[in-house]
């Protein structure tokens, strides 16, 4: 078995071996299902004594709504979390403990959905998700938070959709709405070059990468409108291409990036116990990010 990256000379089988193996981070994670119901335990008990807005539309798909927790005082920055899952598993609601920490710090926390992969395209999933940020642009007068301080966040393929909405020509899209409509951006463990993802077969059976679509899906290869400010992070543990990725779209935004946050003994899921964990340098970090927005 190969332990480094492929040449354009090697065969199909030990692409698909190399990359299969590289980015099946659950089978190197032995307890995950263990933490997927202590992710779903946290968040049921937040959803129970936080005060939110549950499954608000911004589309007309069942896959189009969002969560929305206010910020103690009106007129807060706006957090809003985005789910990996290979772009095909997982909710919004997996994800409602990220909530406590940031609303303690005084931020408004939105979590979206999207329709999961294979009913929708990951072009179909990216569009999604830029409905729900105009949507949320345009509705902060409802919901007394600040529109021109809105912080994208995103972890695994929620970070590529998060660098996507960070790619994103806002005012070409809807010309209500401004250039400069993502203020900054927080990418954990993320894929932006999705052209080696077409290999690994336990995914791409349902997300259909090809490629001729791979290039225009990856925004590690994408120039932004202006400059986002924006950190990085990926545990320790992760695998060699999750480590590749995450420098790469450093490498590519260099002019805005404001650095990668270290994660000792951490892999591709217990990195989202870090983004919620009071006191962690990757909490910390994405706070003063958020309040600098």
């Amino acid at each position: 078995m190969r332990d480094h990256n492929p040449t354009a000379n090697d065969t199909l089988a030990s692409k698909v071996d190399y990359y299969t193996r590289q980015y099946n981070a659950r089978a190197e994670i032995p307890d995950h299902p263990q933490l997927f119901t202590r992710w779903q335990n946290e968040s049921a008990l937040v959803r129970r004594t936080h005060a939110g807005l549950l499954d608000i539309p911004f589309g007309s798909a069942t896959g189009e709504r969002l969560d929305f927790y206010p910020a103690p005082r009106p007129g807060a920055p706006l957090l809003v979390f985005i789910h990996g899952g290979w772009w095909r598993s997982l909710d919004k609601s997996d994800f409602t403990f990220i909530v406590p920490g940031y609303h303690e710090a005084g931020f408004n926390v939105a979590l979206t959905n999207y329709t999961l992969a294979p009913e929708a395209s990951i072009e179909e999933i990216t569009r999604q998700q830029l409905r729900a940020f105009a949507w949320l642009y345009k509705n902060a007068a409802l919901y007394e938070y600040d529109p021109e301080r809105i912080v994208v966040a995103g972890h695994s393929a929620g970070g590529h959709l998060a660098a996507m909405m960070m790619a994103a020509r806002w005012h070409e899209y809807d010309a209500e709405l401004p250039a400069n409509l993502i203020k900054a951006g927080i990418l954990m463990s993320g894929l932006y070059d999705l052209d080696p993802v077409r290999y690994a077969e336990f995914v791409n059976v349902d997300l259909k990468i090809t490629e001729a679509n791979a290039h225009r899906l990856s925004p590690g290869y994408m120039s932004q409108s202006h400059p986002i400010p924006f950190i990085t992070s990926v545990g320790d543990l992760e695998s060699a291409e999750f480590k590749r990725q995450t420098s790469l779209i450093a490498s590519q935004w260099q002019s805005a990036h404001r650095g990668d946050i270290a994660l000792q003994g951490i892999n591709h899921l217990t990195i989202c116990d870090m983004f919620a964990l009071r006191g962690h340098p990757l909490f910390e970090q994405s706070c003063q990010l958020i309040a600098n927005s």
